[in-house]
């Protein structure tokens, strides 16, 4: 827990430290100080790796629980999430070591790669996780809320919709129309009223654009990547500070 409060405010200052360059490129700064935010952020990125290198054993523990898990979706999910996360930490581990000299003429570029393809089936097995409970808490909320509506109006569209549309097109169209509308008061409702669920969804959605960028499979650029990592770890700080905004299992 220690370790995680550490890496933590490391990682969102790393982060900062991206948008901050960003900012001082785009505003035409000089080179001086542009190179003192880039050292700076290397300097981060090397602590965090250094203060996360027993995190594998951790993700392989959080794997041996998982797989005991009642609901299938979720032990698939949270199990070969935390495999790959291991995975991913083993691959930053070796980095490290290249990075600080212990591990001579290591292929840097190759082994940073291999850590973020990692880390990205990692974050999409972590989003799978929260559209998986999303969808049962939205089900759920139908259920709930067809149980107290009289039957007559359980899930029917207004009858001056169906009277004011003759054609099969103009019917098809506020036909769909009502049930979005439903479908997104759903959403809000059930995220509302699930915080955890709600801040693992933006964080997760944040994260995902850092490997995707770096691995060149959706370039957002140093601005985007630095906001993105900065909003994610503030979430993740919360979510220390208030234990019970984290998602479980």
């Amino acid at each position: 827990m220690t370790v995680c409060l550490r890496v933590c405010p490391d990682r969102t200052a790393q982060y900062a430290c991206t948008l901050l360059g960003y900012t001082l490129q785009k505003s035409g700064a000089s080179t001086e100080l542009r190179k003192t935010v880039s050292h700076l952020e290397a300097h981060m990125s090397l602590t965090r790796k250094l203060m996360r290198l027993g995190n594998s054993v951790e993700a392989l523990e959080a794997a041996k629980r998982a797989i005991h898990l009642s609901d299938s979706v979720l032990r698939l999910c949270l199990t070969l999430g935390h495999l790959n996360k291991a995975m991913y930490f083993a691959c930053d581990n070796v980095l490290w070591a290249g990075k600080t000299g212990l591990v001579s003429k290591l292929d840097q570029h190759k082994w940073s790669q291999r850590s973020f393809r990692y880390y990205l089936f990692a974050l999409i097995l972590n989003l799978t996780r929260d559209v998986y409970e999303l969808r049962l808490l939205m089900e759920s909320e139908a259920r709930y809320r067809a149980s107290k509506s009289p039957p007559s109006s359980s899930g029917s569209l207004p009858d001056e919709h169906l009277s004011s549309a003759s054609a099969p097109g103009a019917v098809a169209l506020p036909i769909v129309s009502f049930w979005l509308r439903r479908q997104l008061h759903l959403l809000v409702t059930v995220l509302y009223n699930n915080p955890p669920l709600l801040l693992d969804l933006l964080k997760n959605s944040c994260d995902i654009f850092i490997p995707l960028d770096r691995l060149g499979i959706y370039p957002t650029g140093s601005g985007f990547v630095g906001a993105c990592g900065l909003t994610s770890s503030v979430l993740s700080i919360l979510t220390m500070i208030h234990p019970w905004l984290k998602l479980k299992p």
